[in-house]
């Protein structure tokens, strides 16, 4: 197979049927191969354009020189073939769904996403013949808590040199949310050493694109960005529940207050998104003498700000400590 990471790909990438395998094929793989297919269809058929839930079509842009077209997904259960059948099949004609034969995907691709469970990551690359398969491929790894050297070191426990005839495959480290399932993800791209080339920086943009929004950061960031992405939500739905929990001890009904906290909170992200500075927002609100301002006053009485930074803080120290396989470390205070 030709050399994908310095341009020269196969023949049949060459025609515009680069092949992406999934490698462990779960709820976030699915839905980054439903985004690029939801994508493809629109080139397709650009009169149409898929809206996000927020109601925003997806910008024109300029595509990768080539995406993916042939999709290969790899299972171990046949309770999992079933579920990709059914939210894929009627998608496209090019998907394969493999059960127990990861090696035969990777032979057959140009692009790997590794979406499998980080403990079962040495199980998954240590096959015979998995490193030979991954030659002068790229591979993206979205596995949570994994650095790209712990990803090295099981491929290549005895080092190795990449040389142009015997090249290694190219690691790129990418966190997406859980938001992904509705197109809205925050996901994070790891910069890479040396950088990425330009083809390759293109593509791992535009398909994480298809899933929500894309920042690249330097990878001594990535455990922030967990805390901050990856936890995010769930700290901005305690929170919401929180403001909820209040508006129904005043009266209204928990799934009218449910609605209007979540819509509520949606609109504040969408004028922030839009450009509005946070602190700028809360004071146009606040009317002097007013209920937002008394309200806000025992929020900062409960150092809600100091504690929600606190939280960001120790869920980052975490995620580092878990990165470097530290175990039980919620134990320990740090």
């Amino acid at each position: 197979m030709a050399n994908l990471l310095n341009g020269t790909n196969t023949s049949k990438a060459q025609s515009g049927e680069m092949t992406l395998t999934v490698l462990g094929c779960g709820t976030l793989g699915t839905c980054i191969v439903s985004g690029i297919l939801s994508s493809l269809s629109d080139l397709q058929h650009p009169t149409l354009q898929s809206k996000t839930p927020s109601g925003f079509t997806t910008p024109a842009e300029d595509l990768p020189e080539n995406i993916p077209r042939r999709f290969i997904a790899c299972v171990t259960s046949k309770t999992s073939v079933r579920r990709i059948e059914k939210a894929l099949s009627s998608l496209t004609d090019n998907l394969t769904i493999l059960q127990n034969e990861n090696l035969r995907g990777v032979r057959e691709a140009d692009v790997i996403l590794l979406g499998c469970k980080p403990y079962n990551l040495k199980a998954v690359l240590s096959e015979r013949g998995m490193q030979e398969a991954l030659r002068g491929k790229l591979l993206i790894s979205i596995l949570a808590g994994v650095p790209v050297s712990q990803i090295q070191d099981t491929l290549y426990p005895d080092g190795g040199q990449d040389t142009e005839s015997e090249p290694r495959c190219r690691i790129v480290r990418v966190l997406p949310n859980t938001a992904s399932i509705l197109r809205e993800s925050m996901t994070v791209v790891a910069t890479s050493t040396p950088p990425l080339p330009q083809h390759l920086d293109s593509l791992v943009t535009w398909m994480f694109t298809r899933i929500g929004q894309v920042r690249q950061v330097n990878p001594a960031l990535m455990d922030v960005c967990t805390a901050l992405c990856g936890s995010g939500p769930a700290f901005f739905s305690l929170f919401m529940e929180a403001i909820a929990d209040g508006a129904v001890a005043m009266g209204l009904p928990r799934k009218e207050a449910l609605f209007m906290a979540a819509q509520t909170m949606k609109g504040t992200a969408a004028m922030i998104l839009e450009g509005e500075h946070p602190a700028i927002l809360r004071d146009k609100v606040s009317t002097p003498g007013g209920c937002t301002i008394g309200g806000l006053l025992v929020l900062e009485e409960g150092s809600l700000r100091g504690t929600a930074a606190r939280g960001l803080r120790e869920a980052t120290v975490v995620a580092s400590q878990l990165g470097k396989g530290v175990q039980g470390v919620n134990g320990t205070r740090f």
